[in-house]
């Protein structure tokens, strides 16, 4: 996946300061092999660091709810750590344990007990806002197969925009939103022809499955038949951005540089 390669590079590991984005979750917690253990550890850095929160999200939608399904199953247990000051004996990542330990620094009740009261209450609707109040927006992915999942963004967020900033899936990076605070409905991606060769496919609507002889005049023609059949195999071959030509649609063919 596109995330995986680039949190194990260089580029992710020596870059530079950049103020307008700084993590609440260490190197160390991010880049930790076990899953429950890395999202529990980040999750409990986010908490204790609620008051420097300006934006949560993840690049899928699906994966920001998998997020907060998360601390609805072990809100008690971080809780508890930041209540004691201790984390959990079952993390047992070294480089996690040191670098949350020292964010957890010593216990906290007056946190632990103000997290815990929001999250005891019966509903969730607007938890993103009660537990970081200075976020801003939800930073994810909408449209296309995430767009299913705005109701439940929404109903977490409380009314916190939804900002879909680039498109992306596995591969890699398509392109960006040059219009970020656009309803989900409206977002639209500007390409980014150097993230990976990109190719389309044409998309002919009523067409699909047509399969048939070409009549004439009440006759069947063979040689009409090969030049029709020429004439769809070349409307729907693959072809570069240069030929892409606007109000077609188009299937998008990525192929990355590895």
């Amino acid at each position: 996946p596109v995330l995986t390669s680039y949190y194990k590079s260089k580029n992710f590991r020596n870059r530079p300061f950049n103020k307008y984005n700084v993590y609440t979750s260490p190197d160390e917690t991010i880049l930790c092999p076990d899953n429950r253990q890395s999202m529990y550890c980040q999750l409990l850095c986010g908490l204790k660091q609620r008051g420097e929160v300006l934006r949560v999200g993840a690049v899928f939608a699906s994966a920001f709810l998998r997020a907060i399904k998360f601390l609805e199953d072990n809100w008690r247990e971080l809780c508890l750590n930041i209540r004691t000051g201790n984390l959990s004996d079952w993390v047992t990542d070294i480089g996690s344990r040191e670098s949350v330990t020292r964010i957890l620094e010593q216990p906290d009740f007056e946190l632990a007990n103000l997290i815990e009261a929001e999250c005891c209450k019966k509903s969730w609707e607007g938890i993103i806002k009660r537990i970081w109040p200075r976020t801003k927006y939800i930073d994810v992915i909408v449209t296309g197969s995430m767009a299913q999942y705005i109701p439940n963004l929404e109903f977490y967020g409380g009314g916190l925009p939804l900002i879909s900033t680039m498109y992306a899936s596995s591969e890699c990076y398509f392109g960006l939103n040059l219009k970020p605070l656009s309803k989900p409905s409206d977002v639209s991606y500007t390409l980014l022809p150097n993230m990976a060769f990109f190719e389309f496919l044409p998309v002919t609507k009523g067409h699909e499955g047509e399969i048939g002889s070409v009549h004439r005049n009440g006759f069947t023609s063979n040689s009409c038949l090969e030049t029709d059949q020429n004439s769809r195999k070349k409307e729907t071959a693959a072809v570069d951005l240069v030929d892409v030509q606007i109000g077609r649609c188009y299937e998008l063919i990525v192929t990355t540089f590895t």
